[in-house]
């Protein structure tokens, strides 16, 4: 591990850590490791993410599947408490990956994790509209069984809510919509974890098949597509941007912080995957939503669910692109020569941008295969991102 620090370019990147992530100075450090936990979990423990560990447990079988899940949780614990830890590394407050990466690494750290970050930041969001999307047209489609409203529809509604709530400063205010992402979080495991066990109890126990099908090939396509599944739920690209908002001890409350979010996921992920694949066996769907028939409006809790945790999950993964926005100037002080209207003016019109880019980028994405490659891009960059530190 290098210890240097940028040397020439420290000044640059130094002037730019001020006001990371559009913390200003009032909100920066304020947060408490409740508030830590509420981002650590928003971020990791989406349905978005967990839903399809049933359907990655089953690719692999009980043994591998239950020992990639532990390894993945224990493993990505460990090493959220090591960034953590460096918090003040090289005598600076690490308050981005980036930053945090050029300190260890100099330039071409930053600049790569920089780009890890966007690409991840941007692949999980195209997903997580999608996801939206469909759920809510789910709960349309139970009300309104020949409703002429498409996928689409849904996903501008998703996006303009968005769009809302990009309004928020910086992720400290976003602190209370976290915490009910987080309490969505456990609505839509606990539901989901229930009606998977009623419905399980209502299938012929002897019908059920925990045996992997198919030729050796597509065994190893679904094992490696199982791993990518299972690295893509354990994503979190934002750490060092959670920990800027803690309050000091900022190393103590973002432990706590930190173990408490993995707390809610071994509550969720575990039992979730562990439970879909004994109810439906190798025949789980990739969605275990799709898995559960009875009763319907169990279902539609859980969409709503759904809905209400990846609502945050996208937020936290807008920071890094409003972050570089910011780092500009062009919502300092300066720029807007202290006129709040035209700052959330400017405010508005870029992150209207940022939603009309992701929509743009979302149309192609709509194909399944396409979808496909952008979770697994996007689990590969949250690993590299983590493994790079």
């Amino acid at each position: 591990m290098v210890s240097g620090s940028l040397d020439g370019d420290s000044s640059v990147y130094d002037k730019e850590r001020e006001g990371v992530g559009g913390e200003s100075s009032g909100e920066e450090g304020r947060g408490t490791w409740k508030h830590a936990a509420f981002h650590v979990a928003t971020t990791i423990a989406t349905p978005a993410a967990y839903a399809p560990l049933p359907f990655a447990v089953s690719s692999l079988g009980w043994p591998l599947g239950v020992a990639s899940l532990v390894g993945a949780t224990v493993a990505t614990w460990y090493s959220s408490l090591l960034i953590a830890s460096l918090w003040g590394w090289n005598g600076k407050k690490q308050t981005t990956y980036r930053h945090l990466a050029g300190s260890i690494y100099g330039s071409g750290g930053y600049w790569s994790i920089a780009f890890f970050q966007q690409v991840a930041s941007l692949g999980n969001n195209i997903a997580i509209q999608i996801a939206a999307g469909t759920s809510l047209k789910a709960v349309y489609k139970y009300y309104q069984r020949d409703g002429t409203l498409t996928l689409q529809h849904f996903i501008i509604f998703f996006g303009a809510f968005e769009l809302f709530l990009s309004q928020l400063p910086n992720i400290h205010s976003l602190r209370w919509v976290n915490a009910v992402c987080t309490f969505s979080t456990v609505g839509f495991a606990g539901t989901a974890i229930g009606v998977t066990i009623y419905n399980g109890k209502k299938i012929n126990r002897e019908s059920v098949s925990y045996s992997m099908q198919g030729s050796s090939s597509l065994k190893i396509f679904k094992a490696y597509n199982a791993l990518g599944a299972i690295a893509f739920s354990f994503g979190d690209a934002m750490l060092p941007e959670i920990q800027s908002t803690i309050r000091e001890p900022a190393k103590k409350n973002m432990y706590k912080g930190v173990s408490t979010a993995y707390g809610i996921i071994v509550l969720t992920y575990w039992q979730l995957a562990f439970c879909g694949y004994w109810a439906f066996g190798s025949n789980v769907q990739p969605y275990i939503v799709a898995s559960l028939t009875d009763p319907k409006w169990t279902t539609v809790m859980a969409n709503l669910f759904a809905v209400i945790q990846i609502s945050g999950c996208f937020q936290i993964y807008c920071r890094p692109t409003y972050a570089y926005f910011e780092e500009s100037s062009m919502l300092s002080n300066k720029t807007t020569c202290g006129v709040p209207f035209q700052k959330h003016m400017i405010r508005l019109i870029f992150t209207s941008i940022y939603m009309v880019l992701i929509r743009s980028l979302l149309q192609p994405c709509l194909s399944s295969e396409i979808l496909f490659l952008f979770v697994e891009l996007s689990g590969l960059l949250h690993w590299t991102s983590s493994s790079l530190l």
